[in-house]
């Protein structure tokens, strides 16, 4: 089966008959999960289930459960979880606490039938880093980052779940939130290659990746890096990630024309996938006429990334938990 070339996100708590049968025929590769989709964890297993199913495939679902303000299972039911970069300041062995917390997270994510976070965030905290950024940071220096990034995408490996590498070539050094806004870094390529690319060069072998809507003006002044072949070039060639590229949505105010143009310039650019995120019919029917079915490349890395997913070998969740307390305390 050639997948569709797009994640997209369904619109409420079950899946809509609108979205079943569009799904069915465009066969997409994955899916992503938004709070506004969640309810119960029964419910939730029965959401991926049907989303599978309409898709034809064992479809990645995915989701932003980082921690701190971007999680999207919360109590009663998950646990909440410190932002990331405060876990980072205040655990007695940083490294370790974040491989639990992230075990912690893949064991959650994997009981409800998720199976792919975005995650690890590799992009630097800095001076500049917008407040919607900051504290999903690992640190503040290269290699603190680095080590932390390379933690967080084994330790969702060894609990069955992919990590999505995020926001590649990286996000700290924009002063501006991508959601609303075109960041625009003037830092110099031998900064940017020596600093924010550095982590994302280091962690080239993760199954998925994500972009960053952000204009480098030292390397390519003319469009972010989702929609520059430039970037994507860098990317592929210099940083070397090798696995399968997504957007980052496609619908954020960073990028210019509407979902059909932005979603045609970053598969032409070099994307392999466009992510869509906030459930609206007309533009999942937008970007999936604009997206296509995926090039044979970007099929191969799909394929390659999946057979990453495996069964993860049981682990004492609750002696897992005692000890991350124990670490933050």
């Amino acid at each position: 089966m050639t997948f569709g070339a797009a994640i997209f996100g369904p619109e409420g708590t079950q899946i809509t008959d609108w979205e079943r049968a569009y799904f069915r025929a465009f066969k997409p590769f994955g899916f992503i999960l938004f709070a506004r989709n969640i309810d119960t964890p029964d419910q939730l297993r029965r959401l991926c289930a049907d989303l599978r199913e309409a898709a034809g495939h064992d479809a990645p679902i995915l989701i932003d459960q980082e921690g701190g303000r971007v999680q999207r299972l919360r109590s009663p039911y998950w646990r909440e979880w410190l932002p990331p970069l405060e876990q980072m300041q205040r655990a007695s062995d940083p490294m370790r606490a974040m491989w639990i917390r992230y075990r912690v997270i893949a064991h959650e994510l994997r009981d409800v039938g998720i199976d792919a976070n975005c995650a690890p965030c590799a992009d630097i905290a800095g001076r500049v880093t917008h407040p919607f950024l900051r504290n999903r940071c690992y640190g503040e220096d290269v290699v603190t980052v680095m080590d932390a990034a390379r933690v967080v995408a084994d330790a969702h490996l060894a609990g069955g779940v992919l990590p999505v590498a995020k926001h590649i070539p990286g996000h700290g050094l924009a002063s501006v939130d991508s959601h609303k806004d075109l960041p625009r870094v003037t830092a110099t390529r031998a900064f940017l290659e020596a600093q924010d690319f550095a982590p994302f060069k280091a962690l080239a072998d993760v199954p998925m990746g994500m972009t960053a809507h952000i204009v480098f003006e030292d390397i390519d002044d003319s469009a972010p890096a989702t929609t520059s072949p430039t970037m994507m070039s860098l990317i592929r060639h210099e940083i070397g990630f090798g696995g399968l590229l997504m957007t980052d949505d496609i619908s954020m105010e960073a990028l210019s024309g509407d979902v059909a143009v932005r979603s045609r310039a970053s598969i032409a650019a070099g994307c392999d996938v466009v992510l869509h995120c906030n459930g609206e019919a007309a533009e999942i029917s937008a970007v999936g006429e604009a997206a296509g079915a995926m090039s044979q490349a970007a099929q191969a890395r799909a394929e390659a990334a999946l057979a990453w997913r495996k069964t993860p070998a049981d682990v004492d969740i609750e002696a897992l938990t005692e000890e991350l307390d124990d670490l933050l305390n």
